[in-house]
Order: C-alpha cells, then sequence, then structure tokens
C-alpha cells in the first residue's frame, strides 16, 4: 500500500527581520512514487509527537542552531534598483514642495519600464503608485512633460486609497495577486493612509505603522516606499529629522532623505540608509525642461562584490543544451573539480543560493536525503 508523507514548515514568530526559507514556503507533499522518496529521512511518529509537546508548552521558544542556520536555503530577491532599492519598508522624507513627488515618479517610470536610473541597473516589474495628494490631470501633465506620451502598463496610479486597518491591506493585497510582478508600491504620503490615534506621534505607534507595512512587505516580496515630511528644526543626524519619532526609522529597512540648502535651489543631496545597501550621498540636479532629477555625483563609488569563483565554476555547468544538472554534493564536488568536503560545498552554496540566482541565473535547490545532500541546479529561462 503506497503511503504519502507531508512535511509542513512550522511557522516562526515574526521579527523585525524575521527571513524565510525556501523550504518553509510551501507544504510540499511526496508519495511513493517520487523518485527521492526511498532516499528520505524517516521521522518516527515519537519523534513527532515529542516535537508537538514541545511546541505546545506556553515557555516553548522556536530557535535554530548554527550549523540549521548554513544548511537551510532562504529566499533570495532581486533588487529592485540595484545598490539602491530593495525589497523592504523604505521611508522617502523631504521638505514640503522639494520635489519628493516628481521623484517617485522618477522611480515608477524606471521600475515600470527597466530603464537604467542614472547609472543605477534596474529590474523591471509593475509599479503601483497612491498619488494621494494628486489627481489624474495633474498626474498626466507630470508625467508627459517628464517622459512624453508613450507610456506602459506596468505602471498604475491611485490617487485615492482605504487608511491602514480599515482596507488598505486587502486593497493592496487584490492588486498583487492581479499584478504577480509587481516589485514596487509607493505611497505618497504616508500621513494619508494612517490610522487616526490620540498617541499619533509616539514611539509605539509610530514603530507598529511602519512595522505592519513591513510585514506586508517581506510577506509579498515587494518594496514599499512611505513618502514622509521632514521637520523644520536642525538635527545632528540628519535622519532625526523625520517628522514624526525615531521610530519610524527604527522599523523600516532604510530612509531615503532630499534636501536644499535653499528652497529656490535646483541642486539638492539625497541621503541613503538602509540594511541592504551601503550609506551613500548623492548629489542632484534638477532639469527645469523636463522637472526629473539627474545625478550629478556620488560622494562614494559603490564597492561591487569581486566574482566568486565557485559560483562561476557552477553557473559554467550548465548550457543552452544542458540547462539542468542534479546529483549528490560528492558528485557536484567532482564535477566541478573542487577539493572541498561535500558538506561545506553545500554549505557554501546555500549561502549563496541568491547570489547564484540573481547574478548568473542559475536556481539551486537543496534536499537533506538519508544518504547525503540531493542538489538540482537549473538555468533559468531569460
Amino acid at each position: 500500500m503506497n503511503e504519502t508523507k507531508e512535511k509542513t514548515a512550522l511557522n516562526a514568530s515574526v521579527g523585525a527581520d524575521a527571513g524565510q526559507s525556501i523550504q518553509s514556503k510551501t507544504t510540499e507533499i511526496i508519495t511513493a512514487e517520487s523518485p527521492e522518496i526511498n532516499d528520505l529521512e524517516d521521522i518516527s511518529q515519537e519523534k513527532f509527537f515529542q516535537q508537538m509537546q514541545r511546541m505546545a508548552d506556553p515557555a516553548y521558544l522556536h530557535t535554530v542552531s548554527m550549523n540549521e542556520l548554513y544548511e537551510t536555503v532562504y529566499q533570495s530577491r532581486q533588487p529592485v534598483i540595484e545598490g539602491l532599492l530593495y525589497s523592504g519598508t523604505y521611508l522617502f522624507a523631504g521638505a514640503p514642495k522639494m520635489g519628493k513627488s516628481f521623484f517617485m515618479a522618477q522611480l515608477a517610470y524606471h521600475v515600470s519600464t527597466g530603464q537604467k536610473l542614472w547609472e543605477y541597473e534596474v529590474h523591471q516589474g509593475t509599479v503601483l503608485y497612491l498619488a494621494l495628494e494628486d489627481d489624474y490631470q495633474r498626474l498626466q501633465e507630470r508625467m508627459s512633460r517628464m517622459f512624453g506620451v508613450e507610456g506602459t502598463d506596468k505602471l498604475h496610479f491611485a490617487i485615492c486609497a482605504k487608511q491602514l486597518g480599515a482596507g488598505l491591506d486587502e486593497q493592496l493585497e487584490k492588486f498583487i495577486r492581479e499584478h504577480p510582478d509587481t516589485r514596487l508600491i509607493i505611497i505618497d504620503t504616508l500621513q494619508k493612509i494612517r490610522e487616526v490615534s490620540t498617541d499619533a506621534y509616539s514611539y509605539a505607534n509610530d514603530y507598529d505603522i511602519v512595522g505592519r507595512m513591513k510585514q506586508f512587505a517581506d510577506k509579498n516580496g515587494v518594496c514599499l516606499l512611505l513618502v514622509h515630511h521632514t521637520r523644520k528644526q536642525p538635527s545632528g543626524d540628519k535622519f532625526e529629522m523625520i517628522s514624526g519619532t525615531t521610530g519610524l526609522l527604527g522599523c523600516a529597512d532604510g530612509a531615503f532623505l532630499l534636501q536644499k540648502e535653499k528652497r529656490t535651489d535646483q541642486n539638492a543631496t539625497l541621503d541613503i540608509v538602509g540594511r541592504d545597501q551601503p550609506d551613500q550621498r548623492l548629489h542632484l540636479t534638477r532639469n527645469m525642461e523636463r522637472l526629473t532629477w539627474e545625478l550629478d555625483h556620488a560622494e562614494t563609488e559603490l564597492w561591487k562584490q569581486p566574482p566568486d569563483p565557485l559560483l562561476q565554476k557552477v553557473a559554467s555547468l550548465l548550457k543552452e543544451n544542458v540547462p539542468e544538472w542534479s546529483g549528490s554534493a560528492t558528485e557536484l564536488a567532482a564535477a566541478l573539480q573542487e577539493e572541498m568536503p561535500p558538506n561545506i560545498l553545500t554549505r557554501q552554496l546555500n549561502v549563496k543560493a541568491g547570489e547564484l540566482q540573481n547574478e548568473y541565473g542559475v536556481e539551486y535547490t537543496m534536499k537533506r536525503t538519508r544518504n547525503g545532500s540531493f542538489i538540482r541546479l537549473r538555468k533559468q529561462e531569460v
């Protein structure tokens, strides 16, 4: 009689930077007819119930050992704009009437068309721009002046939306279901979607608002860019000028701060901080004819990670006529002519799976079997 084995990942508690493994994203059902079934390690019923009892304890704390960390392949997402904007939740702050909305239009257009932004590579995807302080006539005039009248179906605008906690989440979820290639959602401005609260400017409330937006962005693998204002008083740290408490920046994945010395200046600085990108300061100039922002220069050159020889070897295994490879870690080490213990090779690839996919277009999956690791490499279609 055929038996069905079901492996279901446990739900982890949500944290500020909680990651999710590729294996834990779905429930995988493997039948006896599957080719790998005989290699799967059996988990006794007794051990299963022991684990369930541990989890039922109110004092249970889910932990991951360092070895387990290295033996897991975590989901990796392409940057939205390389070196500049990544998946997650970001604040974009500046004084009123500083040109933030024009910058947002520029970002939205470049991501939706896939055109480079200055010297930064862009990964194309659908963009939703909630221009909540504008109307469609103003948007039409602005976009046509900036980019002409050749449009794209990948850039969508809305001038009204529900508030956070009052239906906005459902609206955004529905949009993503209808446009699964969504990469960027711009909310202009954060204040327009905030719930009315008596403690609107407390640290806890600010942290909670951005935390909920971050949870949404991480769950859906998109970038949420929240446009916000700065306050007038100067500060030792420029980013402390962001209106509200430090709870906003504390929970966000990063922030952009657009500033001018004088309102009439056509030059501005854009300071950038974030978890996934290096701190930067860009010097921008406003093109008064098209109203776009142009890069004058960056104060520091972006550091670029040198090519990894191991990943280059792995990528070279796959050709147009051989788009897939599978086997054990020992077989892979032999194919690569690498004198490396199989378990170390597996860990190296687990850690660099995202880089292998994003830089070389090779999808890497690994399963633990009774006889070792079963690895599959697949060249992605361009």
